[in-house]
């Protein structure tokens, strides 16, 4: 084709030696050796029908054609560098766009976000809530952080961060908490379970590795999301049942009690980046998140 341009590999090493004046200089620059770069010169003057340089004592002269290339070739590929450099400093400078559930935002993530701003500040972090079923490929968003079940999708980078751990939480105001401090898990049959619509098998799993029927629990009031379930058992009025982190500064600061504990399901806790976004900022973001769900 008429707008075909010569191999790229070719223009390059042209352009470093017309610009440092010496072929073995431009092998040098290139990380090549010296017949490499007399071969893509050679192939380019072929292929253009021009001879580019000439020899000129022991090293080369540009002919008026190859002073003309040299010219254009290095306009282009200055802006070339100029625009690349200016992506990547706008790609360091943007904002890191991370999509968390609502409940998981307002109850673990935003407790943290200072220190992680202080940990992270290159980070830029940008904060998108939402609830239900998340898109981790959503444009906008440079990852997504929420409980998932593998096996992942191959177009996803997935950052695996902890197991989730469920159990029952309630009250200290509750006005059975004394009697089900002591009791065993079974005690739960005689209670009417608070549960959100969203994860609507939490009960069932929990009862099922409790040796517990299922069938035989009391599910009460729904509540749509996580966070009213759990503003609901803060005011005493139910068992609900939530993942251990977004309990646990409440169980460390006796908001909430856990009386029977918390058992592992499939599903993780893990960072979503789509694999064509090549990021550092999600390798360091997932292991600060990593490390600050050691410390819980």
């Amino acid at each position: 084709m008429a707008r075909d341009l010569p191999p790229l590999n070719a223009l390059r090493a042209f352009e470093a030696a017309a610009r440092l004046g010496s072929l073995s200089e431009a092998a040098r620059e290139l990380h090549v050796t010296h017949g490499a770069i007399s071969r893509q010169v050679k192939q380019l003057e072929e292929q253009l029908g021009v001879g580019l340089f000439v020899k000129e004592g022991r090293g080369v002269k540009l002919t008026d054609a190859g002073a003309r290339l040299r010219d254009a070739a290095s306009e282009a590929f200055e802006r070339l560098r100029s625009t690349c450099a200016e992506l990547q400093r706008q790609t360091a400078e943007a904002p890191f766009v991370l999509g968390c559930p609502g409940s998981l935002l307002a109850r673990w993530f935003i407790p943290r976000l200072d220190r992680l701003n202080r940990d992270l500040p290159e980070l830029r972090l940008q904060l998108s809530a939402s609830e239900g079923e998340l898109d981790p490929r959503k444009p906008g968003l440079d990852a997504t952080l929420w409980y998932a079940e593998p096996p992942w999708p191959a177009d996803m980078q997935v950052f695996e961060l902890a197991a989730e751990r469920i159990g029952p939480v309630l009250s200290p105001y509750h006005p059975r908490c004394a009697d089900l401090r002591g009791a065993p898990p079974s005690a739960v049959l005689d209670e009417t379970l608070l549960h959100t619509a969203s994860r609507p098998q939490a009960w069932p799993n929990w009862a099922r590795q409790q040796g517990l029927d299922p069938a035989r629990l009391r599910l009460g009031q729904s509540f749509e999301h996580l966070y009213f379930l759990l503003e609901a058992a803060l005011a005493g009025l139910g068992v609900a049942i939530a993942p251990q982190q977004l309990v646990a500064d409440d169980l460390r600061q006796g908001r909430l009690l856990a009386p029977w504990g918390f058992v592992e399901t499939r599903a993780r806790l893990a960072l979503w980046v789509p694999a064509r976004r090549v990021d550092r900022r999600a390798e360091r973001l997932a292991e600060w998140l990593r490390n600050e769900l050691e410390r819980q």
